[in-house]
Parts: C-alpha cells; sequence; structure tokens
C-alpha cells in the first residue's frame, strides 16, 4: 500500500507521487516514512529527501522548510528543492564560488548581508555534495572520487 509524497518549493512542485517510503532530514535527525505513519509535523534542515518509487530511489534537495505526516500523505514545504537530476552544476559551482569570494570580503559587509552569503553557500554546497553522492549517470566522473 503506497503513501503520496509531494514536495512543493516557493515557486513550483517538485514532486508528486506514491511512493513506498519517503526519508527526509528532519530539524531533529533524519526520519523514514512509510504508509500508515503516525501523524507529525517537523521542521526540516538542509539536506537530501528520498523517495522511494518501485524499489527505485529518486533524490531532492532541501534547504529548510516542514514537512507534515499524516497516515496516508507526506507533504513536504520546502524553503528550497530540487530533483538532484535536475540540478545545474555549473549554476551551483559558480553560486558556491561567488559566495566563498564574497565572504572574503565580510568587512565590507553588514549583518543580513553576511547572513545571506552564508546560506546561498550551504545551499550551493548541498547541492554539489548531493550531485556528487547521488546522480545517475557518466557526465558525474570528474565529481566522484
Amino acid at each position: 500500500m503506497p503513501i503520496r509524497c509531494e514536495i512543493v518549493s516557493q515557486d513550483r512542485m517538485v514532486f508528486s507521487g506514491e511512493v513506498s517510503m519517503v526519508v527526509v532530514p528532519g530539524a531533529d535527525g533524519v526520519m523514514g516514512i512509510l504508509p500508515n505513519h503516525a501523524p507529525l509535523l517537523s521542521t526540516l534542515a538542509f539536506g537530501v529527501v528520498t523517495v522511494v518509487v518501485n524499489n527505485e530511489r529518486e533524490y531532492f534537495t532541501v534547504a529548510g522548510g516542514i514537512v507534515e505526516v499524516q497516515p496516508d500523505q507526506v507533504t513536504i514545504l520546502a524553503d528550497a528543492a530540487e530533483n538532484v537530476e535536475e540540478i545545474d552544476v555549473a549554476r551551483a559551482e559558480t553560486a558556491k564560488s561567488k559566495a566563498e569570494n564574497m565572504l572574503e570580503e565580510q568587512y565590507l559587509l553588514n549583518l543580513e548581508e553576511i547572513e545571506t552569503l552564508r546560506t546561498s553557500l550551504r545551499k550551493s554546497s548541498l547541492r554539489l555534495d548531493a550531485i556528487r553522492k547521488y546522480r545517475k549517470g557518466k557526465d558525474m566522473q570528474r565529481f566522484r572520487g
């Protein structure tokens, strides 16, 4: 018996479908969710959501948000979410490099700008780490190792 899963970012539906299991990075640790799970509401940490469909795994990065679990549905409302297979490697590398370079000059920034850059660095690092670990295909050989 499957459980319905929806992963929604601020601008789009990232995933919607029937799954056999969902693994989410909760604020207090990683949680595995199966059909008929007890209801719960939790904040999400930066991390990777794993969705199991027909014994195949799909991976999604999430940068904060909340997860609501009902016995027949998991709803993830993420601040930012992306299928690992759809991440633009060049864009993520550029964002990481830009944030690192700007943080080196942090004496020119106010606290809000520094925090924004740190968040950008965390997101881009998460995306690149997820690509290295979870992306399928030969185009990722330069990231492995």
